[in-house]
């Protein structure tokens, strides 16, 4: 990176694993997974700080939540969230973001290459919490996507077109705008 200090990227690491937590707190609740703001700021975790630093934010703000700290959806915390209805997609987070980080570091920035990332970024989020969804409930496939993907269809790729704009707003200010 560009004249980034180790200081500054735990800095912006830690800030954006506030940030998740913030996220976190605005929940709507609408079954087994709720509607939250924080995978918009695990997305900017790969976009804004790599893979390395990205995995170190998301880290924090898991073990955080892991300790009790009030930090996942709804303003709870505790290890017992991982093995949750919810486990699967905050287990998810940390090889998302990481690949997230790999892809906007690995290649030119572009637009495209940032929805690509999130994009990636995003199924693996899906993968780990629906599958774990359909063996934590019981649930056949379909039933565990119906609740666990689709409703979320929409909000994501709002997330995503969000997060382009501000990475590309951001990325220039931290320091990040070449690798």
């Amino acid at each position: 990176m560009k004249d980034v200090s180790q200081l500054q990227m735990m800095t912006y690491a830690s800030l954006l694993a506030a940030l998740t937590a913030v996220g976190a707190y605005i929940a709507v609740p609408i079954g087994p997974v709720p509607i939250v703001l924080q995978s918009l700021f695990i997305l900017l975790s790969g976009l804004l700080l790599g893979s390395t630093w990205g995995v170190a934010g998301v880290g924090i703000y898991l073990l955080a939540g892991a300790f009790g700290l009030p930090v996942f959806a709804g303003g709870t915390g505790g290890i017992g969230r991982f093995i949750g209805p919810t486990g699967g997609y905050l287990l998810g987070f940390l090889p998302a973001v990481y690949v997230i980080g790999l892809i906007s570091e690995r290649k030119k920035q572009s637009v495209l290459i940032d929805i690509i990332a999130m994009l990636c970024g995003t199924i693996i989020i899906y993968t780990c919490g629906v599958s774990w969804l359909k063996v934590l409930t019981g649930m056949d496939l379909k039933k565990a996507v119906a609740v666990g993907m689709i409703p979320f269809l929409i909000g994501d790729a709002l997330k995503i077109a969000a997060a382009v704009f501000i990475a590309r707003s951001v990325r220039p200010v931290i320091g990040r705008s070449r690798i």
